[in-house]
């Protein structure tokens, strides 16, 4: 079978296979000088020495969670303060590994986007650029995989919608979508997870995604000014971001279900006290704010028509459920 575009179900090799330490010398060889050097050559040798293992040790042995409960908007919550010392651990666990196994996906989901746009690219300088960010997104999933407990993201509906849009997106709606939109909502997620992040090795991680990811999002506000968008990609545009934003809408379903997960299965009134707890209309009404200040400047009119069916207001409690 031929893997999608987006690659998220492809599998990694057994650790000993022979491809895992010509893969870690070329990582190795092409890493940076400079602040991000030692994080890559850390990745590397965790890859080549099989210690895996070990990283997960050293987080599962401090006494703190990667992200505490105040990044989750946890505090406030009667579900989470009513449970046990252990049940919180697993509640906290599990979201944090779910924001690595996101972070994880959309970096495998950017290598393959990465090699179409180095194909579709309409100059050589353009091709070249994409080339080298594929390597980013190589180098990026390497320092991710050793704090990752498994390394297979459970396939949601915005990994599904992402990986769609990937597989069909024509080269201006790719580059609007993914790389000014996504890309710039991903410079701020990627900086607060660095900075709330309790753990200083993979908070250096993730800021040290930062300046390959600005690149990345200006290269396409750049590549965008140029562009005509027909008729077609605009309503390919806008069917995407309608995606997007509806996922955005309906709030911070992750924290629900990790918390379900822990606890058992929720009532619908359950649910939405704890939506209502979680503020759900003003953390979606951030977020969503964020995305409109990423389409506006660079499409009014793509901004208005989403606005107009209300893509940037977010849902009450009792409509998330």
């Amino acid at each position: 079978m031929i893997p999608s575009l987006a690659g998220l179900e492809l599998c990694s090799l057994e650790p000993e296979h022979k491809l895992k330490k010509i893969l870690a010398s070329a990582l190795e060889q092409g890493s940076v000088q400079g602040p991000l050097q030692g994080s890559v050559q850390d990745s590397v040798q965790r890859l080549a020495q099989k210690s895996k293992q070990e990283s997960l040790a050293s987080i599962e042995a401090a006494p703190k969670p990667s992200w505490n409960a105040a990044y989750f908007d946890l505090e406030p919550v009667s579900l989470f303060q009513e449970s046990s010392r252990s049940q919180k651990a697993q509640i906290l666990n599990i979201l944090g590994q779910s924001l690595l196994a996101e972070s994880y996906a959309i970096e495998k989901a950017g290598i393959g986007y990465m090699a179409k746009m180095t194909l579709l690219a309409e100059t050589i300088e353009e091709r070249m650029l994409y080339a080298l960010f594929s390597a980013d997104e190589a180098t990026h999933l390497a320092q991710l995989m050793p704090y990752m407990e498994s390394n297979s993201a459970e396939e949601d509906s915005f990994l599904r919608l992402l990986s769609d849009f990937l597989q069909a997106a024509d080269r201006s709606a790719l580059i609007f979508v993914i790389q000014v939109v996504l890309e710039g909502w991903g410079l701020h997620h990627y900086r607060s997870l660095s900075k709330h992040c309790q753990h200083p090795a993979l908070a250096d991680v993730f800021k040290g995604f930062l300046q390959a990811e600005a690149k990345h999002h200006g290269t396409g506000v750049t590549l965008l000014n140029d562009l005509a968008l027909s008729s077609q990609t605009r309503m390919s545009i806008v069917e995407a971001l309608a995606g997007f934003l509806q996922i955005v809408r309906i709030g911070p379903q992750r924290v629900v279900a990790a918390i379900a997960q822990v606890k058992g299965d929720l009532s619908r009134s359950q649910r939405i006290r704890l939506l209502t707890e979680l503020e759900t209309e003003r953390h979606s009404g951030q977020r969503l704010e964020l995305l409109r200040s990423l389409i506006t400047p660079v499409s009014p009119e793509i901004s208005e028509h989403l606005d107009k069916h209300n893509l940037f207001s977010p849902l009450p409690p009792e409509r998330c459920t």
